[in-house]
């Protein structure tokens, strides 16, 4: 088996996660561009593992009447099972993730501005099909510090998004903390730390890439390259 077909049989293993578990507003300026209120504690929600796109599965489709925005997350994947985590518990925090990933969250803005305003979930917003793009498994051993890579994404070759992991308001314990003790974090369970500033539209024929950088030198199993493309599917947004 080749490099490329290890990676794509690694890669796979992601679908089996029972739940997709997604910190929000976990970057000061993100927060700002998005004229959110600074969250006290971790915030977080779900998207259904079948909004998973693996590399080379295809486009990120756009529902018909979506306004859709990327926004590029450092992905943890869960070692073993984890419930009502104090964050000091032994053994340390990072013998709890096996491995990490990059994932885009995409995220139709306009239904979830309008869920915000009358009070609804967001579960639509967040849970179209192909709305999770992620890369290849990156081993644990390539990230020794979650809170110090760089993340990147462009659009058409443009970088909008490029930030540190060291500027997350909440870090990596402490996300895990908060989670385990609403929910039971469970083995290949995925938690995305949230995105830093410059998150923004595509439209479909736009293509977008993501990369990680640690030290300076690129993490080739982390790069994601996908192109959007507009849905066939009856599917047409509509206020509700």
């Amino acid at each position: 088996m080749n490099v490329f077909r290890r990676a794509m049989s690694s890669a796979s293993t992601l679908k089996q996660a029972r739940k997709v578990v997604c910190i929000g507003r976990n970057y000061a300026d993100h927060i700002t561009e998005l004229n959110s209120a600074r969250p006290k504690q971790p915030f977080f929600f779900l998207k259904p593992s079948s909004s998973i796109l693996l590399p080379g599965e295809g486009p990120v489709v756009r529902p018909r009447g979506v306004s859709l925005h990327y926004e590029v997350e450092l992905a943890l994947i869960m070692g073993k099972q984890l419930k009502d985590f104090s964050g000091m518990t032994r053994p340390p925090w990072t013998q709890l993730t096996v491995s990490y990933a990059l994932s885009i969250d995409m995220t139709a803005r306009n239904t979830q501005n309008e869920a915000k305003k009358k009070g609804l979930p967001w579960s639509i917003a967040k849970g179209f099909d192909t709305f999770l793009p992620m890369g290849n498994i990156i081993p644990k051993s390539a990230i020794p510090d979650p809170h110090s890579v760089e993340l990147y994404l462009t659009v058409n070759d443009k970088v909008h998004q490029n930030d540190s992991t060291e500027l997350m308001l909440f870090r990596v314990p402490r996300i895990l903390a908060d989670i385990s003790k609403v929910m039971t974090l469970e083995k290949g369970d995925i938690v995305l730390t949230g995105t830093p500033k410059g998150v923004g539209p595509v439209v479909p024929g736009d293509v977008m890439k993501a990369g990680i950088k640690v030290d300076g030198k690129e993490l080739e199993e982390a790069k994601i390259e996908v192109k959007v493309d507009e849905s066939t599917s009856s599917y047409e947004y509509a206020e509700t």
